[in-house]
């Protein structure tokens, strides 16, 4: 259930004693330079709402700069009042005739699914482009820039009160050129101005609503509005009026703020480092502060680090285990112990709540409550991956099959539902859904929760278990929190959820709990097959790269890992149960989907997303950072040298369009689009982690793959990218879980090498591989190679020789041959799968 907005909304006052100057210095100064880094008090005090992407904002509001004082008040909106009205299914395509539709607007040619939900409406929408920017120019009239997502809950809200009400779109058609933005197709606009508003109210979500000059400077802006005054606080419409006036009466004033806003936050957001390094103790002393102050937000009693609404971020469970694996090296093991303890319960958690969909598989976005009970239902797929991730780095440490089943769920959720026939992996599925067909409205949730009568008649004679197992009750089960359901929404409704384990429920039946787990997976079966035949949430069917290279890693990984299963380990519903080597070829057809479609072979550049087409957006610098580290994985994981080459060359890509050469680190955009007014250095961490963290890794990774000056160049840009962070890092290191990983990995002497040699593909290479990736340890590198493929001795004669020659030397026709080295150093070749994997328990000789 998404979160009503809370409505802190700045009321808008006439001011007129006050002098345009004062009012500037007033409004901006005070928001803007309030802290001695913009740069952190944006990433660190407000960046956490917009990397969540909750799909709805935390605070609706509005500013005038140039016209208000900061007066604010807070008036709750009950859900109920917002439900999404009359929402009729849209086509997810081009429409192919205006026949059946009162309105059609430029949207209908687009390939967005959250442009296409709004074709149809009477305003009239511009996408973002030359096309809006010179009608605003010639008309001379402000732009109203409407920015979210197709998911989103918030933004269905705001399209029904507002956008599909023709008293609305008329003000809006005659007043403004109003143009819509999918934030998930373009990043680069939606973070100019959500950093804007945030920067200036310190809150932000979606939709996201901008008013803007003709040069699409900033003037005004808040998140979702009402359409009608109410509580005192003013409505859409008259909000549209106030700017009008504004814009009519003031205008010197609001341009100049929105340049001046723009100006302050662009020298904020580009900082740079003349050292070139971080100081020696810096990275050790982030990832304790880090450990520490997520230690600290430790919820003991649910699981997860903070309060509610909770969020799955995985990043925050990537640093704890990579502290835990540090503090294990050095002798540390009760810390080590303790750490683990907040990963593995938190993991429990979220497996056994209601925001894991026990009947399809995969997580939804967030828990609404402290106890992961009832979720934002829509499905985001960069969850799913890291989520998948973060589970498999679980079972490696204590091949728990639990936490193998937690990733298998999700990967097999994955292939039921969001891959298409070309392998590209899809971006979402939506919260909200009809209730039964031809219903004249959506609900968050319908497809998702379950009456106890459903559940009786479906289940039959195992009814009774099931509804005991996940807390199924006639009146409805979301009563464990007041924050569950504040508005009696799921009245009589269920969110699965288990209170308890299955052992201990079967041992309360006298039931073996093999049996007890075989009549819950039948259970979810029925279910699943009913809950096929109910309106399917929305499907964003769009190709995003950043996110699909989240979810091939995981794929990719998964492949090798999951073969530390025990043999004849059993699985149930929604668990397929397949050969983990599957996976590794679905991972394999998404990479090779994003190389057809979305990669130029000339220019060696990627398009951002793909629906119906390449989007004309291009690549960011999270799609290249994080199709880098899967592609990395992919070969690591057994794929061939064509992965590390492609990876290799997305890199210098990387380097020649996005990196600061003299000041260091990344840009989010290449610069080359005169229409984005920032040039951004992302670090934050939060529902996905930042392109500059995973960038930081990729480059030691790559270090650690190839030699000489390629190597010293890799680790140079590592280094001089976490030095642009140093006081990030010291600071605020919570904010930063994965950059205090990769600032610990770049400074390390030496990252331990596995190095196989044999004949490929064989079943001896495959159990070698397997053994190599059995334990974790994110400070390994695994290369594999055969000195009989051409292709592959190339490479590394090219890239690293000194691999060639331990190739070369250690070749034997009959056997494959591991060799473990660090520092320099290879400890005596092994040829089996497990003298290999007691080599690689050794501690590591850099900790």
């Amino acid at each position: 259930m998404a979160s009503p907005p809370r409505t802190n909304n700045l009321f808008l006052s006439q001011m007129p004693c006050l002098s345009y100057s004062l009012l500037l210095h007033y409004s901006m100064k005070r928001t803007l330079l309030r802290s001695p880094s913009l740069h952190r008090f944006l990433s660190h005090k407000t960046k956490l709402l917009s990397s969540t992407s909750t799909g709805y904002p935390r605070a609706a509001c509005t500013r005038f700069p140039s016209l208000s004082l900061p007066f604010s008040t807070i008036f709750p909106r009950p859900l109920h009042s917002l439900k999404v009205l009359a929402m009729a299914e849209r086509s997810s395509s081009p429409a192919t005739s205006s026949h059946s539709h009162k309105f059609t607007n430029r949207l209908a040619a687009e390939h967005s699914p959250y442009l296409l939900q709004h074709a149809h409406n009477p305003v009239d929408w511009y996408p973002w482009g030359e096309e809006a920017f010179a009608e605003a120019r010639k008309r001379d009239v402000p732009i109203f820039l409407s920015i979210g997502y197709s998911t989103c809950h918030w933004c269905h809200v705001m399209e029904v009160e507002s956008f599909e009400d023709e008293g609305v779109a008329k003000l809006l058609n005659d007043l403004f050129i109003s143009i819509k933005v999918d934030r998930e197709e373009r990043p680069d606009v939606d973070k100019v101005y959500m950093t804007y508003v945030q920067a200036l109210y310190g809150g932000g979500g979606w939709p996201l609503s901008v008013f803007l000059s003709p040069d699409l400077k900033p003037l005004m802006g808040g998140t979702y509005f009402p359409p009608d005054d109410k509580y005192g606080r003013p409505g859409f419409r008259s909000i549209l009026r106030k700017v009008k006036d504004a814009w009519d009466n003031k205008r010197d004033m609001l341009v100049k703020s929105g340049a001046f806003a723009i100006e302050q936050l662009s020298e904020a957001l580009s900082a740079t480092a003349s050292p070139t390094k971080l100081p020696d103790e810096l990275p050790q002393n982030a990832l304790r502060l880090c450990a520490e102050q997520l230690s600290g937000s430790y919820d003991s009693e649910y699981g997860g680090f903070g309060s509610a609404p909770k969020f799955p971020r995985p990043v925050e469970i990537q640093l704890m285990l990579y502290w835990s694996k540090k503090l294990e090296d050095t002798g540390k093991l009760q810390e080590a112990n303790e750490a683990l303890k907040k990963v593995f319960f938190s993991l429990q958690c979220m497996a056994r709540g209601g925001i894991h969909d026990h009947v399809g598989g995969g997580f939804h976005r967030y828990s609404v409550d402290e106890c992961w009970h009832v979720p934002h239902f829509e499905k985001m797929l960069y969850d799913q991956g890291q989520l998948a991730n973060v589970n498999l780095d679980a079972f490696s440490i204590t091949k728990d099959v639990f936490y193998s089943c937690v990733s298998r769920d999700v990967f097999d959720y994955l292939r039921r539902e969001m891959i298409g026939q070309e392998g590209e992996i899809f971006s979402a599925e939506d919260a909200d859904s009809a209730e039964y067909e031809g219903a004249s409205r959506k609900k968050e949730g319908a497809f998702y929760v379950w009456t106890s009568k459903e559940v009786d008649d479906i289940l039959g004679e195992h009814a009774t278990l099931f509804k005991n197992h996940f807390y199924i009750k006639p009146v409805g089960n979301c009563d464990l929190s007041r924050m569950s359901d504040p508005h009696h929404e799921f009245k009589g409704k269920n969110v699965l959820i288990e209170r308890h384990s299955p052992a201990e429920m079967a041992s309360k039946l006298g039931m073996p709990v093999e049996q007890y787990l075989d009549i819950l997976g039948e259970c979810r079966r029925k279910l699943f097959e009913v809950r096929s035949s109910r309106p399917r949430p929305h499907l964003d069917d769009k190709v995003i790269v950043s996110w699909n290279g989240l979810v091939i890693s995981s794929f990719a990984r998964a492949s090798k890992i999951l073969k530390g299963e025990n043999e004849g380990t059993k699985f149930n519903f929604p668990v397929v149960g397949c050969d983990p080597q599957e996976y590794m070829e679905v991972a394999e057809k998404a990479a090779s989907f994003i190389q057809k479609q979305l990669y130029n072979e000339q220019t060696c550049r990627l398009q951002h997303s793909f629906r119906n087409g390449p989007s004309k957006a291009p690549g960011f610098l999270d799609d290249y950072a994080f199709l880098i580290s899967s592609l990395l994985d992919l070969y690591e994981f057994g794929g061939g040298i064509k992965w590390l080459l492609w990876a290799m060359e997305l890199q210098d890509t990387q380097d020649e369009l996005f990196l600061d050469r003299e000041g260091g680190g990344y840009f989010n955009t290449a610069g080359e689009d005169p229409s984005v007014l920032l040039r951004v250095k992302e670090d934050h961490d939060g529902a996905e982690p930042s392109g500059n963290s995973v960038s930081a890794i990729n480059l030691a990774r790559l270090a650690s793959l190839v030699g000489g000056s390629k190597s010293d160049r890799y680790r140079q840009n590592a280094g001089h990218l976490l030095a642009v962070f140093e006081t990030r890092l010291k600071d605020t290191a919570m904010a930063v879980p994965l950059m205090c990983c990769a600032a610990d990995m770049v400074t390390l002497p030496s990252k331990k090498q596995v190095v196989l040699v044999g004949h490929k593909p064989s079943v001896e290479f495959e159990n070698m591989l397997v053994a190599a990736h059995a334990s974790y340890d994110p400070n390994k590198t695994v290369i594999h190679i055969d000195p009989s493929n051409k292709e592959e001795m190339d490479f590394w004669e090219g890239n690293n020789s000194n691999i060639a020659i331990l190739a070369k030397n250690n070749f034997v026709a009959d056997k494959v041959v591991a060799l473990v080295c660090q520092n320099f150093t290879c400890k005596a070749p092994v040829t089996d799968p497990e003298s290999l994997k007691v080599l690689l328990s050794v501690k590591s000789s850099s900790s």
